[in-house]
């Protein structure tokens, strides 16, 4: 008997910040593997996710939220998103139902149909749960002029709405190939990276708008011990004086808060009791700085 043919291919998610990307990705990976606040461009680097089912896997590429770049750090991610839409099988092209066609969105479509040349692109219109009907149909009759984008699917990612068929339809595009992950493997980013991406997100989630963007989260050291306990020793890297104290909060509330948050799902990362300690450190302007970006993981190579 003729063994069945396996499916293979690589998709990467595009949008503008705050559409949901990452969402999506954890969604449909079935478990968290791309860190997710309702701050915009949370995801900062390049995140696989995998997926495998019996007769396909798919491996999607999570990517910073397009938008104009204000410091190095910026222009990294601009940067990373656009080289990722190279030599994958389909691009996944992601809209905020409740914001409907913004300026940044056609920029988006205008880059797209330059780049995506002979790649097929899929337009996913998310946050369909929250959105009118006018509203959706609004954005799909202008998705639909564009030649370029094959398929027009409104979703919910929050609600899993429409997931399935669109997964369904990134299907149909994967081409004959090898299973590139192993079944039980859900992302290629290593535990030290998720650790600290981790402790970014209870950052950002628990400063709200206190702090802007400028935090970073260097693993410093990881060490298990005899008795099976890892210490995680981690620094959060502000640019002010005046942000540092915020983060420590009073009689170190925040901070305290920060890691209380992390540490269940790093205990989770690691399958062992943690012992997480974190430090807030000032490091001016890292965001410009080249060797910052490097020592944070990201690297412009």
């Amino acid at each position: 008997m003729k063994e069945k043919a396996y499916k293979s291919g690589f998709v990467t998610i595009i949008g503008s910040p705050n559409v949901g990307k990452s969402t999506l990705m954890n969604l449909m990976v079935g478990q968290k593997v791309s860190i997710v606040s309702e701050r915009a461009q949370t995801t900062r680097n390049r995140i696989a996710g995998v997926v495998t089912r019996e007769d396909y896997q798919i491996v999607f590429l999570d990517t910073p939220g397009v938008t104009g770049a204000k410091n190095r750090l910026g222009e990294y991610m601009l940067k990373v998103a656009y080289e990722s839409l190279s030599e994958v099988e389909c691009i996944l092209f992601m809209l905020d139902a409740t914001k409907g066609i913004r300026d940044m969105d056609e920029t988006l479509i205008a880059n797209l149909r330059q780049r995506a040349g002979e790649t097929p692109v899929v337009a996913a219109i998310n946050k369909t749960d929250s959105a009118s009907f006018d509203g959706i149909e609004t954005i799909r009759e202008r998705l639909e002029k564009e030649s370029f984008i094959k398929n027009v699917v409104p979703i919910s990612a929050a609600t899993g709405r429409n997931v399935d068929k669109l997964e369904e339809i990134l299907k149909s595009y994967l081409v004959d190939g090898p299973q590139y992950y192993p079944e039980d493997m859900v992302t290629d980013q290593p535990m030290r990276l998720i650790a600290a991406e981790i402790i970014r997100e209870k950052a950002l989630r628990s400063l709200k708008q206190e702090i802007p963007h400028g935090i970073g989260v260097d693993i410093e050291k990881i060490e298990l011990r005899e008795d099976g306990i890892h210490d995680v020793m981690a620094v959060i890297y502000c640019e002010r004086d005046s942000h540092k104290g915020i983060i420590i909060g009073g009689k170190g509330a925040m901070l305290k808060k920060i890691g209380s948050l992390a540490r269940p799902e790093i205990e989770t990362l690691f399958g062992t009791k943690v012992n997480l300690k974190l430090w807030v450190k000032v490091r001016p302007d890292w965001r410009n700085s080249a060797n910052a970006l490097r020592e944070l993981g990201y690297n412009d190579d």
